[in-house]
């Protein structure tokens, strides 16, 4: 008799601890916490294999169907945050190969980083624990061939998206070569230091919780090539 109280009894805990077990794991969920972030290095080499694939015309399309719609519809935690230009021709998902859930994406034109654009990326490093931010420019962008149009209107306003890029530009008057080219390279560049120097995201980056990387994408080729660091 006392066994079988005793039995009634644990099974009863038992049943209580996965009770309070499973409503804490889908607060977690729900937070978009995941138990275990993926690094910046796992992250970028999964980047890096998804353009491969598509640059090559081998794409997976990973991740895109109603299951994965379902298993996220909850909550979120993405691998990586890319920042790229809102250029019909260069969506994230699509250029790495990636699916629902993956990637968190914020585009505007010249993916310039102003501050509601950074409080976007800093929303998914903080509250989304992402561990990797790709600034993504791209050969041909029309914004920059824009702001390099109107730099040299002088005494022109040329409005608050091309005043973003004209820092951009004005590095990129004494190099040699294609000027739009130089000043989407510079721009990418200036982005990431500004990201990584200034701001709510560089304690993470100095204390090594986060990585930001350069890349600019080939509209032709659909590679996508890393910036030096």
């Amino acid at each position: 008799m006392k066994l079988t109280r005793f039995m009634t009894t644990f099974a009863i805990i038992g049943s209580i601890l996965a009770s309070l077990l499973i409503a804490a794991a889908r607060t977690s969920f729900a937070a978009g916490k995941p138990a275990t972030s993926v690094s910046a290095a796992t992250a970028l080499r999964r980047l890096l294999d998804g353009n491969s694939r598509f640059a090559a015309g081998a794409m997976e399309h990973p991740r895109q169907t109603p299951a994965r719609r379902d298993e996220i519809a909850q909550g979120q935690h993405p691998l990586a945050a890319v920042l790229a230009c809102s250029d019909s021709r260069t969506p994230p998902e699509a250029i790495f190969d990636q699916g629902l859930g993956d990637l968190f994406v914020v585009r505007v034109a010249g993916n310039v980083a102003d501050n509601v654009v950074i409080e976007s990326l800093d929303y998914a490093v903080t509250n989304l624990h992402t561990r990797l931010l790709v600034v993504m420019g791209h050969r041909r962008c029309g914004a920059v061939q824009a702001a390099v149009e109107g730099h040299s209107e002088s005494g022109e306003d040329v409005g608050p998206m091309l005043r973003e890029l004209c820092p951009a530009v004005e590095a990129a008057m004494s190099m040699p070569g294609d000027l739009v080219e130089n000043a989407v390279r510079e721009n990418v560049a200036l982005i990431v230091k500004k990201l990584a120097n200034e701001g709510p995201l560089a304690p993470m980056v100095k204390s090594g919780d986060l990585k930001i990387v350069g890349a600019i994408y080939d509209l032709e080729t659909g590679k996508v090539t890393m910036l030096d660091q």
